[in-house]
């Protein structure tokens, strides 16, 4: 469930706001509304933790799991981190150093060892020499003029060493021969290889160096986690709203925040012995409420994949914790589809609960979450007789017995007819299938209105729900007509005197009607009848949305389906290899892959397809938007 909120303003003096704010701390019930705070010390504070997180970043990369690590206090975790961002930012330029020591020498790799002080000493006796590379048909063109002595002569160029004379006719060829000359380094090959090497030293050392602060990573976590809270505490305390008094030229402070409604006499009772000023209200639609989820421990297991997810529902829409985790364990084993996989997952699963009871430790619920998962693939690859891939002749005749025939591979040639055909119109498996998947859309969004409906049992709004429901029922058939098999769910089909297509028909055309009518309804008729015709398009694309919304349940059979191929031809692809002792280990290398990338495939199905199912199409039906934050007590740091 939803916990019940209470909307709290606090009115304090201005002279009291970090002292009301170290008791609301040590306190820990209330949620303090979001405000911007200002100042020199909150960008000291932001500064610091950028150094801490950065630093953090460097020593994570090099952290060995084995290192024991040291107990390092706030100051000293500080100090560490900028150490580390010195040699970081050290490190840069030596990087940056060996970028372009290595790009000039890749520039004079073509000139050999050049010494660039013996062509200074030349030049110092008379002798100037340049080096140039040029095209070789401009070569020929120089003339008698210019001294030149070829180095390296190729088909299309030619590098050459020109001897200056001082001539005023050489001085104006050399002149337009600029675009050729080749620029001199600044020192010799041997000491540019010098310093790469002496570059390439000192950034192993700097790693060196970087890596012996891993010890000191929790001590930095720590200490991040610490300097958040001082600038939550700071921002609180810059952000909250100031008035002065004008008699007495004092200041009166005053925030919002919300308080759980069981804490709210404790709040109540803080408030009396400091002398604080307390406004209890009612939270309204208008108000920015958070969300605390309070359930058994069962359903609580599906919180590890909603915190993934970063879905919370607003404080005024459902908690659909239990029905989420209902649901998506049916359409984990739906889309997993194997029993073989529910076995792997189950077992791994098993092996880490096992590990943390045996350390002493808590299990993580997000262990027993995918420990139901895998018990739940288990038992559809049961029901549906799917084990890793094998064809039915490959299982043990027991586990066919355990299948359901309607559903199960082993009748998947099977022909299944209902009563109503005569034997003269049947279903396959395949078909049987379908139907259960749409079953679910049925079951699932039937539930959705069911909720609220309840919500609105007070109003005649209900009649809207009830109406949606309806359609839900009509369009069901409709989609199994439809999409399913028309010769079966035909319209005109009568069953027990009754006209089941009929039926259909007039509970879409009903249900439309009263949606119409009362979906809208807020204490007029007319103003709701009024309110549809305005989004008449809306309404009318409802109906349709309501079929897509239940043939869109066809992609958990249509998944589970691709993955069986899969694993159906990894075994095809491997088997033969298997009877061969010499390509055995090529056969189980491939199995391993095969199915694992299968396994991953599927994983990723569950996200897009079975978590869309529950964040959507169920949450669609239920108006809701997932627009919601945590409730976050404003509380002391607590420690790991």
């Amino acid at each position: 469930m939803i916990v019940p909120m209470k909307k709290v303003s606090l009115i304090i003096m201005g002279d009291k706001k970090s002292e009301t704010l170290r008791k609301l701390r040590k306190l820990g019930i209330l949620h303090i509304e979001s405000v911007e705070g200002s100042g020199k010390k909150l960008e000291e504070l932001k500064e610091t933790v950028s150094l801490l997180e950065s630093a953090l970043f460097s020593v994570s990369e090099k952290k060995n799991k084995k290192i024991k690590q040291e107990n390092v206090d706030s100051e000293k975790a500080l100090s560490v981190a900028r150490q580390i961002v010195f040699l970081e930012e050290e490190k840069k330029l030596c990087s940056a150093e060996k970028i372009t020591l290595s790009a000039e020498l890749d520039r004079i790799a073509a000139w050999g060892e050049i010494d660039p002080a013996e062509f200074g000493g030349l030049k110092e006796k008379g002798i100037g020499i340049s080096l140039y590379e040029m095209p070789l048909k401009e070569y020929g063109n120089l003339g008698e003029n210019v001294k030149t002595l070829p180095i390296e002569k190729t088909k299309s160029s030619v590098k050459f060493l020109l001897i200056e004379s001082g001539t005023e006719e050489e001085t104006e060829i050399i002149g337009s021969l600029k675009t050729y000359r080749f620029e001199m380094p600044s020192t010799s090959t041997a000491e540019i290889r010098e310093k790469l090497v002496c570059a390439n030293k000192r950034i192993e050392k700097i790693e060196e160096e970087i890596s012996s602060f891993a010890v000191c990573s929790d001590g930095i976590k720590k200490a991040i986690k610490s300097c958040e809270k001082e600038i939550e505490f700071e921002v609180y305390a810059t952000g909250m709203a100031d008035e002065t008094l004008s008699d007495n030229g004092k200041s009166v402070a005053y925030f919002t925040g919300y308080v759980e409604e069981e804490n709210l006499e404790k709040l109540r009772n803080t408030a009396k012995e400091n002398f604080w000023g307390l406004l209890v209200e009612e939270p309204t639609e208008d108000d920015n409420v958070p969300t605390k989820l309070k359930n058994n421990k069962f359903v609580s297991l599906i919180y590890p994949l909603t915190d993934f997810l970063g879905t919370v529902p607003g404080y005024f829409e459902y908690d659909i914790s239990g029905w989420f985790l209902g649901f998506i364990l049916i359409f984990f084993g739906i889309i997993f589809g194997d029993g073989g996989y529910g076995i792997l997952i189950t077992a791994v699963t098993g092996i880490l609960i096992a590990k943390t009871l045996a350390a002493k430790k808590k299990v993580s619920p997000a262990f027993l979450l995918i420990g139901l998962f895998g018990l739940s693939t288990i038992l559809w690859g049961t029901l549906t007789c799917t084990w890793f891939g094998l064809s039915p002749e490959q299982i043990p005749e027991w586990l066919q017995k355990l299948s359901v025939p309607v559903i199960s591979n082993v009748y998947a040639d099977r022909i299944w007819c209902p009563p109503w055909t005569n034997g003269e119109y049947g279903l396959t498996t395949a078909q049987n299938l379908q139907i259960f998947c749409f079953s679910l859309a049925l079951v699932q969004l039937t539930v959705a209105h069911l909720k609220v409906a309840a919500r609105n049992r007070k109003s005649i709004k209900i009649l809207g729900d009830i109406g949606a429901i309806m359609q839900l029922i009509g369009i069901f058939y409709v989609v199994l007509s439809f999409v399913v098999n028309a010769q079966v769910f035909p319209f005109g089909l009568v069953i027990s005197g009754i006209p089941v297509g009929t039926v259909a028909l007039v509970l879409v055309i009903a249900g439309f009607v009263m949606s119409f009518v009362f979906s809208n309804y807020n204490g007029s008729i007319g103003k709701s009848i009024l309110e549809s015709l305005k989004n008449i398009v809306s309404v009318l694309l409802g109906v349709v949305n309501v079929f897509s919304d239940i043939v869109s349940y066809i992609r958990l059979w249509a998944v589970g389906l691709a993955g069986a191929a899969i694993s159906a031809t990894v075994n095809e692809l491997a088997s033969p290899l298997l009877g061969n002792f010499l390509f055995m280990i090529i056969a189980i290398v491939l199995l391993v892959f095969g199915h694992g990338l299968n396994m991953i495939l599927n994983v990723l199905s569950v996200i897009v397809h079975g978590i869309r199912l529950n964040t959507l199409e169920f949450s669609s039906h239920l108006d809701m938007s997932w627009s919601g934050h945590k409730f976050r007590p404003f509380e002391e740091q607590i420690e790991n």
